[in-house]
């Protein structure tokens, strides 16, 4: 807790109050300084780096925006005598070559401020960590850091505390002041390669994912051009996240789920676990590619007509491009290669008629000028002769002459109709539906399935579900674009989420237990890097599939090119809830340590026994008291998926402003209290005692249950 006596107290605050002033005004001046540049140079940049350079301006300027609160939140007092406040963004003082006004926290020189401890101060004497309201500096807590005993768990501990029991508010806050050492850690780590990242409910994981965003972005500039990928399980999910990484200075992260990243194609149904479990694995690549490879056409001779002549390609011809085109090409590509190939020997054929026809004329202009010749010679006694011959007649075809040709057959809708009609483009939904709805294809392509799983995919309806997307964007990649048309747009994330092979600098998978084989693959292709922040509970799993443990989540997708880092304190559910946890994780077969929780709530948790009939009543009751009692922050009922929307058409009919979220929807969220309503209901589905792992572990303050008797 805080080292600084009651009697200075006073004073610290009044001496950050002053350099906080001071910051403001410093933020206002380079605002000012910002918008002049911005506003005075041109919408249409000269080229690349003077639009390198206006991005560069128009990133600052909304970094400084957006740092409205928390501009300084900590200090540091070295043993050399520096002292250096930290916050959100950096700020420069007038003397560009003076210690900035205010570091960034992701600068090299601010991480004492995570991970410095009495018995490993590294340089520095404090660590001070600053409190404020708006631009009022409201409190301070000092740590010494030149004493010889152990800090314990946390940094900066009353202020972490102070911010956990602070009311929810339905979105997530930034933790830049007060991330821990095993989180900056994480935060901080390589990009380079897939990074697994295992923790518990309330140990902060997709805070320090956000984080290591910002990070990332911070130390690696170029990242800002490519776009960081955050992929979250829900729209509910982004929407609670929405606000942390603008709030952090960031602009260049685009944010989707799994069911949106393919542009142009929407879920408009759900499916059975099976099926899902069915579609998710990784054979589907293998099936996928079989099946486009039997999509391409068979050699046979082709004929068109050229200025009004016929012409036919032997089918040797066309073997010879077909096999030239489809040589490590995807299928649209291979098509647009072997339309050009048919074009050039369309014109080379045109071009060798011509010259046979000329040379035919040729040779009968010289019969006939020799008879002329010696009629004239005859008629007239000086034998005068024309000295003509066939090839000084001008027929033959230039160069210019030949390149309009090629431009007219390639430009010829009646030739281009006979190649559409050999090697037609295929869309991508039709060309899925017309495998999933033929047994034989099926059978033909998928020899792994038997015959229950066959019958099991051909008797879905036309509509996508979920499982569908992942084989749509396996397609797609095999099928290639049809339009290489550029996106267009003024903000990355528009262009990126409206082009399909988009290559992000880094994607971030928050909930990433969940993803199939399939999904896993979905992700790689937008990541050529393979730069991946994967964060996750692997007890919290929920999804159809199999598996039970990381090196089986993501071996299919990363081999063993990948490592793993665990977050091992739980910040947000109280020490009374994490108790109730050990049991539920025994019967998920979970094979971690849950995390420690550090903080007490002083709340037992609670359970109450209704009726069937009294269900209702009795949930709307409680959601009514717990709202009373936790005025300004949040409340949630979590309850199974049978029950969920009746309860939640319930509340809402009784203008009662309290979410009801299965598990599965509640996961990632976090509410004051939360509300459990029938225990075994959830448990009874499959994965049941990882759903009420999840429901357990939503709170910050108070559990309740409703046991259905």
């Amino acid at each position: 807790m805080s080292a600084t006596p009651p009697a200075s107290r006073s004073t610290a605050t009044t001496e950050e109050q002053v350099v906080l002033d001071r910051a403001y005004n410093r933020r206002e001046e380079l605002l000012v300084a910002l918008d002049g540049e911005c506003d005075n140079s041109d919408n249409s940049p000269a080229d690349a780096t003077d639009a390198a350079r206006l991005a560069s301006l128009r990133r600052r300027r909304a970094e400084l925006r957006q740092a409205e609160s928390g501009l300084i939140f900590g200090r540091l007092d070295a043993t050399d005598g520096t002292t250096r406040r930290l916050g959100r963004v950096g700020l420069a003082r007038e003397d560009e070559g003076d210690e900035p006004l205010v570091l960034d926290w992701r600068a090299p020189a601010a991480r004492p401020f995570y991970t410095a401890s009495p018995l490993d101060p590294q340089g520095q004497r404090r660590r001070r960590h600053i409190r404020t309201q708006g631009r009022q500096v409201v409190g301070v807590d000092d740590e010494p850091l030149d004493s010889a005993a152990d800090s314990g768990d946390l940094v900066g501990e009353g202020a972490l505390l102070a911010a956990l029991s602070a009311r929810r508010t339905g979105a997530m806050g930034t933790a830049v002041a007060t991330l821990q050492r095993e989180q900056d850690e994480i935060v901080r780590s390589d990009s380079r390669g897939p990074l697994v990242v295992q923790g518990g409910p309330g140990t902060g994981k997709t805070v320090v994912a956000l984080h290591r965003v910002a990070y990332l972005l911070f130390t690696h500039q170029e990242l800002a051009s490519q776009g960081v990928l955050v992929l979250g399980p829900s729209r509910r999910f982004l929407d609670y996240i929405a606000q942390v990484l603008p709030a952090l200075g960031e602009t260049s992260v685009v944010s989707a789920t799994c069911d949106t990243l393919l542009p142009g194609v929407a879920v408009s149904r759900g499916e059975s676990r099976e099926t899902a479990e069915l579609k998710g694995r990784a054979c589907w690549q293998d099936i996928l590619s079989s099946y486009v490879g039997a999509l391409a056409p068979v050699a046979a001779p082709l004929t068109f007509v050229v200025d009004s002549e016929r012409h036919t390609l032997p089918t040797a011809s066309v073997e010879r491009a077909l096999h030239t085109a489809l040589a490590g090409r995807d299928l649209h590509s291979a098509r647009a290669w072997f339309t050009t190939q048919v074009h050039d020997l369309l014109t080379d054929d045109a071009v060798s008629r011509h010259e046979a026809l000329l040379a035919a004329m040729e040779e009968g202009f010289e019969d006939i000028l020799a008879r002329v010749d010696a009629g004239l010679q005859r008629a007239d006694d000086r034998g005068v002769r024309t000295g003509a011959t066939g090839s000084d007649v001008d027929g033959g075809l230039t160069d210019q002459d030949v390149d309009r040709l090629r431009s007219r057959i390639a430009n010829d809708p009646a030739i281009q109709q006979v190649i559409d009609a050999f090697w037609p483009v295929r869309d991508i939904a039709d060309t899925l539906r017309a495998l999933l709805g033929d047994a034989d294809l099926l059978r033909r392509h998928g020899p792994s399935l038997t015959p229950h799983e066959r019958r099991l995919i051909t008797e879905e309806p036309d509509a996508f579900a979920p499982s569908d997307i992942p084989l749509l964007d396996a397609l797609a990649e095999l099928l290639g674009s049809a339009d290489d048309r550029p996106q267009q747009g003024e903000f990355l994330a528009d262009r990126a989420l409206a082009t399909r092979d988009w290559g992000y600098g880094h994607v971030v998978v928050d909930e990433a237990q969940e993803l199939s084989q399939m999904q896993w693959r979905m992700v790689l292709r937008r990541v050529p890097s393979r730069s991946i922040t994967a964060v996750g509970d692997i007890d919290q799993t929920e999804a159809p599939h199999r598996h039970t443990s990381w090196e089986s989540a993501v071996g299919e997708a990363f081999g063993d090119r990948w490592r793993r880092s665990d977050l091992t304190i739980c910040y947000r559910t109280p020490r009374e809830v994490m108790a109730l946890t050990d049991e539920v994780l025994r019967r998920a077969g979970s094979h971690n340590a849950p995390p420690r929780a550090v903080r007490s709530s002083g709340i037992d948790p609670w359970a109450v026994s209704v009726a069937e009939s009294d269900l209702h009543r009795t949930v709307a009751d409680l959601a009514l008291e717990l709202s009373a009692r936790w005025s300004g922050g949040t409340v949630g009922v979590v309850a199974p998926g049978p029950r969920s929307a009746a309860l939640r058409e319930s509340l809402e009919r009784q203008g009662i402003g309290v979410p009801v979220l299965t598990p599965t929807e509640a996961k990632g969220l976090e509410w004051d209290a939360a509300l459990v309503v029938d225990q075994d209901g959830i448990t009874a589905e499959p994965r049941g005692w990882n759903a009420l792992y999840v429901a357990f572990t939503r709170c910050t303050q108070e559990l309740g249950q409703v046991v259905v008797s």
